[in-house]
This record gives C-alpha cells, sequence and structure tokens, in this order.
C-alpha cells in the first residue's frame, strides 16, 4: 500500500535523505571504550540541550527508563508516577522485573501538583509501607494526549520531591515536542530532575536511539545498568550520526506535526460520534474516544485501514492519531476524512 498514511506513531518514520547521508559518512569507533567520535559527539550535544553534565546513548526509550528505574531505586521501593504514564503501561511490566519496584499512580489526566506529591510520599523506615523514593513525571504524556506539564506545576512538585529526599525522573521520550509546543527551552523544562531521557526515534525521525542525562556520576551509574541490560554497544556512530542530524534539522519543524494534529483533531469533530477537548491536542498526539452508542474503535481502525490510514485502539473505545514529518498536511486532511467516515459507518 504505497499510499498509506501512517498515524500509528511518530516512530514509523524513516530516515531523510540527508540523515542517510550523515549515517553514511558517519566516524565510528567502538563506543564500549569509549572510541566512538559520533556517539561522543551526540552525547555532548544532548547534555549541552538539557544543561546536564553528561549523557549516554541507549538503543531504546524502554531500555532509558528501566536503566533510569536501576540507577535511581533499590528493590522494594515505591515510585510515584502520573497516571496511565509509559513507564507502567507499556515497558510489558519492566520495572517490577528489572528494578523490583511498585508503582503509585497520582494525578489525573497525566499531569500532578505538589499536594498530590506531598500526599503519596511514604516515609522510609516504616514498618508496613515501601519508602517512596522516586518522582517520575512524562512530558509530553503519551495517554492523555500529548499533552505539556506546564512548567510551574512541574517546578512546585518538583520542590517537595527535593525536600523529601526523593530522586527525581523525567521520561522526556518527547520532551522537545513540549519545548517546540510551550516556547520554552527544553534546558528549563528538564530543570531540577535528576535524570531525563530523550528519544530520538520518535518525532525527530531518527531510526533508533534514546538518550538519558544527568550529572556525571549518575551517568557513570546508568552506564553500568545499561551494559546489565545488554546495551553495550560498538560501531553506534551511524545511528548517533542520526541523532545529531535530528537535532540539528528537525526540531523546529516539530510545530508542523503539531499544527496538523490539530487540524485532525478539528476535522473530527465535524461528526457527532467523536468526543474530544481540542485543549488536550496540545503536541502531535490526538486521543479521541467514540461515542458509547455508536461503533468501536477495532471497527473504526479496521474500516480507516481498508482505505489506507493506519493508527492504534487504545481500548474498546478510545483511538489515538499520531502526525510526524512523513505525513504531510494533504494526507492529514484525507486522513481525517476516511476517519469520519470510518466513524460515521
Amino acid at each position: 500500500m504505497p499510499d498509506r498514511i501512517d498515524l500509528r506513531s511518530d516512530t514509523v518514520t524513516r530516515p531523510t535523505e540527508g540523515m542517510r547521508r550523515a549515517i553514511a559518512e558517519a566516524e565510528v569507533g567502538d563506543d564500549q571504550y569509549g572510541e566512538d567520535p559520533s556517539v561522543n559527539r551526540l552525547q555532548g550535544e544532548v547534555a549541552s540541550l538539557f544543561g546536564m553534565e553528561s549523557s549516554l546513548f541507549l538503543p531504546s526509550g524502554t531500555m532509558a527508563n528501566q536503566v533510569a528505574l536501576r540507577t535511581l531505586t533499590r528493590p522494594g521501593d515505591d515510585v510515584l508516577v502520573p497516571t496511565d504514564a509509559h513507564i507502567v503501561m507499556r515497558e510489558t511490566g519492566g520495572g517490577g522485573a528489572n528494578a523490583g519496584v511498585q508503582f503509585s499512580p497520582i494525578g489525573a489526566a497525566g499531569l500532578y501538583d505538589a499536594d498530590a506529591v506531598r500526599a503519596a510520599i511514604k516515609p522510609r523506615g516504616h514498618i508496613v509501607y515501601p519508602p517512596t523514593s522516586l518522582l517520575v513525571a512524562e512530558n509530553t504524556h503519551n495517554s492523555a494526549g500529548g499533552i505539556v506539564f506546564p512548567p510551574d506545576a512541574l517546578a512546585a512538585a518538583l520542590a517537595v520531591a527535593r525536600e523529601a529526599g526523593l530522586a527525581t525522573y523525567l521520561d522526556g521520550a518527547r520532551i522537545l515536542n513540549a519545548a517546540v509546543a510551550s516556547g520554552v527551552p527544553a534546558a528549563s523544562l528538564t530543570a531540577g530532575f535528576d535524570l531525563v531521557s530523550l528519544s530520538l526515534s520518535k518525532g525527530l525521525g531518527a531510526p533508533a536511539g534514546s538518550m538519558l542525562a544527568g550529572s556525571t556520576e549518575v551517568i557513570e551509574r546508568a552506564h553500568r545498568y545499561r551494559r546489565m541490560a545488554g546495551g553495550a554497544m560498538r560501531q553506534a556512530g551511524i545511528l548517533a550520526a542520526a541523532g545529531s542530524y535530528a537535532l540539528a534539522n528537525h526540531v523546529e519543524r516539530l510545530a508542523e506535526d503539531h499544527a496538523n494534529a490539530h487540524r485532525l483533531a478539528e476535522d473530527l469533530l465535524r461528526g457527532d460520534d467523536v468526543e474530544l477537548d481540542l485543549a488536550t491536542v496540545q503536541t502531535n498526539i490526538v486521543v479521541f474516544r467514540l461515542h458509547p452508542d455508536g461503533v468501536d474503535a477495532a471497527t473504526v481502525v479496521r474500516r480507516a485501514r481498508e482505505r489506507g490510514v493506519l493508527l492504534n485502539a487504545f481500548d474498546e473505545r478510545t483511538v489515538r492519531a499520531v502526525t510526524h514529518l512523513d505525513v504531510s498536511r494533504a494526507q492529514v486532511e484525507r486522513a481525517a476524512d476516511v476517519l469520519v467516515a470510518a466513524i460515521a459507518g
């Protein structure tokens, strides 16, 4: 289906011609020995971008999240997370299997405030409660529709965590979407966290890779857990070069994806069978609910696929569509027509 429109995720992008040239021309060495110049360059770029001392290149975002848990917690710890967090819902139970932690969701719709954090912290040394040792934020929040965590609310929550002695981790897979959408520098959105992740293979369009950034001491610990998880790499510069190219060329254009997502959401609301708050469409993700008396999500996904539009059902009545650099405005408009028809039957 050469003309299909793939809205399943922003991970489906393919390297641009310029990125392919960067990959082909990449300087490489053995990253296990710290000798891959392209990896070292990318790690420096990301550390600088986030105002951190150091950063580490990893194969995937899930590995980045799991390494972060191993680095910042101990088995049996309690971890505070936003509702429907990726680190809980979409990593096949890795937090329990790899880090031995339990999760306590707080807040609502992917967000929380300082009071929610304060109320959920379980004390160390209690005879019954597991100690709360880590606060996680997700920005943007996938399941909540790509919303941006309001910076002031997040800063207040981080202050409570610091006061209580908690470590802090930002699942920032799409943090540059948040920065572009809010007009706030990325370093301002990552300030106050012990560890921050960034996905290179989502909106930025690289074929693989994620980053962790933090202090030199924390990244050294993360490096050990990366190897423990099977993430030791050799001539990884061919992937790192794609990441450097993406940071140089694909960040500002994220605004196009955001505009396309908003257009898609507006068009979906032409019918009466979709429940969607436009205020939640802040970046490149559109999550919409289907009316209880109408068609279900699986049927909509099937009908859309038959007409060349791919997207995912989140549950029986919830559908997600994601815009990205391989989807044009014209394709988004066509996809909206297909979806409206699929929902109407």
